[in-house]
């Protein structure tokens, strides 16, 4: 395939879903009873297992044998760069924890990138058998079923089930336990699965109605946010700010400004 930029954002869709759904049944076929931690990164219970690392292995070197000169940006091995305008992101694994458990939430996702700007994303759900993909201004699809996929709309902040998710740094941890303590009392209620790609396709199925946490990384987010943006959800941080590391909301236009003023007070991008 060639490197060049008239290749259609399809293809690159459609080598991003080849590419996940690989990973995905070797993750299945491979993963043990309980995988075992080889190392942790930010704290304790931020685990890495063996096959955290065989997922990104795999996903790269099909990304190279298909487009060498593409850049990709992996959450196990970090950034190689490349020579073109194309950069893929990938976590092999979101939801290591879920998937160390046995845990029904845990996804491989993968990301593209032109230019800086995310125009196809695929997350594939292995427990629950589902492929959610969206390639940018064309849609986001549970490929599984074919259905195109719409967020809830015209939802009352006091009627929304909330999705979030904690970090793992104690201090973090005890700020994101303030914040949802007076966000409770205000929702329906609030769901906490352990994987962000995950919660943003939910978002997008219309399961929950809107999503925010504190902490994720470009990898976490980057197909998740645009299946949910082609969901028709607002993606976005504080005060007009990009969705990002340092705070990411997401529900349809009317919520998400409801959800968002009831976060920003509370000033939920520290930490302790």
């Amino acid at each position: 395939m060639s490197n060049q930029l008239d290749v259609p954002r399809s293809e690159l869709l459609d080598l991003a879903v080849r590419i996940a759904k690989e990973a995905g049944d070797m993750l299945v076929a491979r993963r043990p009873r309980r995988p075992e931690i080889v190392e942790t990164k930010s704290s304790p219970t931020d685990v890495v297992t063996a096959l955290d690392h065989a997922s990104e292995e795999l996903i790269r070197g099909r990304i190279r044998e298909a487009r060498p000169a593409d850049a990709i940006l992996g959450e196990e091995d970090g950034l190689s760069d490349g020579a073109g305008r194309v950069r893929w992101i990938v976590d092999p694994i979101d939801g290591t924890v879920n998937f160390l458990y046995g845990l029904p939430e845990w996804a491989v996702s993968i990301a593209v990138e032109v230019d800086g700007e995310v125009v196809a994303g695929v997350v594939n759900v292995l427990p629950r058998k589902e492929v959610f993909a969206a390639e940018k201004g064309a849609g986001a699809y549970l490929l599984t079923t074919g259905e195109r996929l719409h967020c809830t709309t015209g939802v009352p902040l006091e009627e929304a089930l909330i999705a979030t998710g904690f970090g793992y740094e104690r201090g973090r941890r005890k700020v994101q336990a303030e914040v949802l303590a007076h966000v409770v009392p205000r929702v329906r209620d609030i769901r906490r699965v352990g994987s962000a790609a995950a919660d943003l396709c939910a978002l997008a199925a219309g399961r929950v109605d809107g999503y925010y946490e504190r902490g994720l990384n470009l990898w976490d987010y980057a197909a998740g946010a645009l299946i949910a943006a082609e969901s028709g959800a607002r993606v976005g941080g504080l005060h007009g700010n990009p969705v990002g590391p340092e705070f990411a909301i997401a529900a349809a236009p009317g919520l998400f400004e409801e959800l968002h003023d009831l976060l920003a007070p509370l000033d939920p991008a520290r930490d302790a």
